[in-house]
């Protein structure tokens, strides 16, 4: 079949190189749908990639926008692929022409290597999205899984043949903009950081090369003790050293962890070592906790000890960093959550489920054999001792990454529960207006076929929780208000305030009173008009999600965390977004940030106003509204509205009556 594809690509080419003025419209667009066909896997890149020369002689990128190499700019690549076929199809081909001639393949009069060598380094700089798979929000809402397929199967293919000394700074930039939001899944980081290793001569006396050194060690080479050494001599070196030798150790990996939210399988084997040989003293160290996390190790030694021995592997270690962060917190202290972990512990894995958890993980060590359960413990920790790193991954289901998220933070035994539910029934039920809704008997939810790329405890619960709350919202529609006022309590829990706002109304696709949307999450959010209390619990908010020209695209979930003023005076909302984006620009200079204002790590943050720009619905104690409304600045408003309606709000009809919130 696949031969095929390729002999029908060798005839449509053919006739294009015979058309006549005529016909060559009619038979490029055939070439073109035949190229579409074939180039969403590395092979056909490379069959196509090798008869580059022949297609660009044909006449493919005559009268097009593509025809002069000297003219194309690197920035617009990203949003021609965003755009679909025919347009990213061709742009493929130009990367694969551009390729050709920096390997001295091709010559072409405007663009020699050098200059097509740069032009390449630069596009990958502005497509790390595509190099490392790991699509935007944006990028996610607007590209078939096709297109998708597509554009990594040819980025993978440039990166394999570019030298990437060019774009050092921006690697440096993306790595921290990542390890600063500490994400539970760290394939991300480390894909880059092992692209780093394989591809890049670093040295450690240039600035950036050793920015890319650190992280290049907190992996590869976390101690002084792993210098030049694999895990099995590494091994065998910890037999052969002294407490204090041990102490350095321990020490090192640790700074490297609570550095980079990394963890190296050197770290893994060293804190095994540890824990199994009873050096009790040193064992806190290689945690990287402070006096306060020692002192629940003391307290619960044997129980960790057990732990540790039981789900700790090197290739399943960045559990060691959730652990750490268990104990910082107090989380382990809690008697319903350690019974909870030795509960899970002993549990008989559905197969179905067992079968999902393998297949999020890979073994990247075929002599160590990690179960399912353990892997699944592993998640399980790593989530309560990060519960602002979960993540949505490639799927529609932010929803259900903030309801794990807010589980870990402030229900982590229910969290626990559901895990163990969901893990040996391969199902789930929840309670909703007095009614059971159980997973296995309702409809399908948004996700129809689920991205693996998240932790194992995503993996056994978003499917289900994905389809609950998906019959909520069926069973909550036809109020005449948005469902979300009803759902948000019962998917998570009752801590969710009674009041709800929303400024659209979805009778009337139309935004109803935003002046008074927008005073009411003044007074019940801002410190400067709520008595400046903080917000307690995490608020599951819905904002509209919007284009780099500030456009609208549609609807995200965030929780809102805290409201806060950073270093320079200036108040700024913290809140989870389960995308995990790093990079993002909402237009009109919104832009949020993941740390450099005041952000915990897995907070992003905008100013309050910017923030307000883009919400649209948001829930708050109804009592304490009512005298707080009247204090809110006009001109504030007024701010908040200019920006909300020369963007998403261009998309609506505007009603100025006044509504009773």
């Amino acid at each position: 079949m696949i031969q095929q594809s390729y002999d029908r690509l060798a005839e449509v080419l053919n006739e294009l190189k015979e058309a006549t003025k005529l016909t060559r419209g009619d038979k490029a667009t055939k070439f073109m749908s035949q190229i579409d066909l074939i180039v969403d896997t590395h092979e056909g890149i490379d069959f196509v990639y090798n008869k580059i020369e022949e297609i660009t002689q044909a006449g493919i990128f005559e009268d097009t926008a593509w025809n002069n190499t000297d003219k194309l700019v690197p920035s617009l690549v990203n949003g021609t692929y965003k755009s679909g076929h025919p347009s990213s199809t061709i742009e493929l081909l130009s990367e694969l022409r551009i390729l050709a001639i920096s390997e001295g393949r091709m010559a072409d009069q405007a663009f020699n290597t050098r200059d097509a060598s740069n032009y390449l380094e630069e596009v990958l700089v502005a497509n790390l999205e595509f190099v490392f798979n790991e699509p935007l929000e944006e990028t996610r809402l607007m590209m078939s899984e096709h297109e998708l397929k597509k554009v990594h199967a040819l980025f993978n293919f440039l990166s394999e043949r570019i030298h990437l000394d060019g774009i050092k700074s921006k690697l440096v930039e993306e790595l921290t903009l990542i390890c600063e939001q500490r994400p539970v899944v760290t394939e991300k980081q480390r894909k880059i950081i092992a692209l780093i290793n394989e591809k890049m001569d670093l040295d450690k006396d240039k600035p950036l090369d050793a920015e890319l050194l650190n992280f290049q060690n907190s992996i590869y080479c976390p101690t002084a003790g792993t210098v030049n050494r694999s895990l099995k001599a590494y091994k065998d070196y910890l037999k052969s050293i002294d407490e204090q030798d041990l102490l350095r150790e321990a020490g090192e990996a640790a700074n490297y962890m609570l550095r980079f939210g990394l963890v190296s399988p050197f770290h893994g084997l060293l804190l095994l070592y540890l824990v199994k040989n009873e050096y009790h003293k040193v064992v806190p160290v290689c945690l990287g906790v402070s006096a306060v996390g020692e002192a629940k190790w003391y307290q619960y030694q044997d129980y960790l000890s057990e732990l540790i021995l039981e789900t700790v592997r090197p290739y399943n270690c960045q559990c060691i960093y959730g652990l750490s962060n268990m104990m910082e917190k107090g989380t382990i202290g809690r008697d319903a959550v350690r019974s909870g972990l030795s509960n899970i512990r002993t549990i008989k894995l559905h197969p179905k489920v067992e079968a999902r958890i393998l297949k999020s993980n890979i073994e990247r060590d075929p002599d160590e054999k990690i179960t399912a359960l353990q892997y699944l413990v592993g998640a399980l920790i790593r989530v309560l001792g990060q519960p602002l790193g979960v993540g949505q991954g490639n799927n529609p289901t932010c929803q259900s990454a903030r309801g794990i998220s807010m589980w870990s933070q402030h229900a982590p035994a229910k969290l626990i529960n559901l895990v163990m539910t969901a893990a040996t029934h391969n199902d789930l039920t929840f309670r909703f207006e007095g009614q059971e809704i159980t997973a296995s008997l309702v409809g399908k939810g948004l996700v129809q076929k689920l991205d693996y790329n998240l932790d194992s405890v995503s993996v056994v619960l978003v499917g289900m929780l994905d389809k609950i709350y998906n019959e909520m919202m069926l069973r909550a529609s036809g109020r005449m208000e948005d469902p979300h006022k009803w759902v948000n309590p019962a998917l998570y829990g009752q801590w969710i305030q009674v009041g709800f706002a929303s400024a659209y109304d979805n009778r009337y696709n139309a935004i109803v009173d935003f002046k008074g949307f927008v005073k009411i999450f003044y007074a019940t959010s801002h410190p400067d008009f709520n008595g400046n209390h903080q917000i307690m619990y995490p608020n599951p908010v819905g904002i509209f999600v919007t284009t780099s020209t500030g456009k609208m695209l549609g609807f995200h979930a965030v929780s809102l965390l805290r409201v806060d003023k950073d270093s320079k005076g200036e108040m700024r909302v913290y809140f989870l977004n389960p995308n995990n984006e790093g990079r993002q620009d909402w237009g009109q200079g919104i832009k949020p940030s993941v740390y450099g204002n005041g952000e915990q790590h897995g907070e992003s943050s905008l100013p309050i106003h910017q923030f307000a720009a883009r919400l649209y619905a948001f829930h708050y104690n109804t009592l304490e509204a009512e005298n707080r409304i009247h204090d809110v600045p006009d001109t504030e408003v007024e701010r908040v509205e200019k920006l909300a309606r020369n963007s998403w709000g261009e998309s609506y009809q505007w009603i100025e009556t006044s509504k009773k919130w």
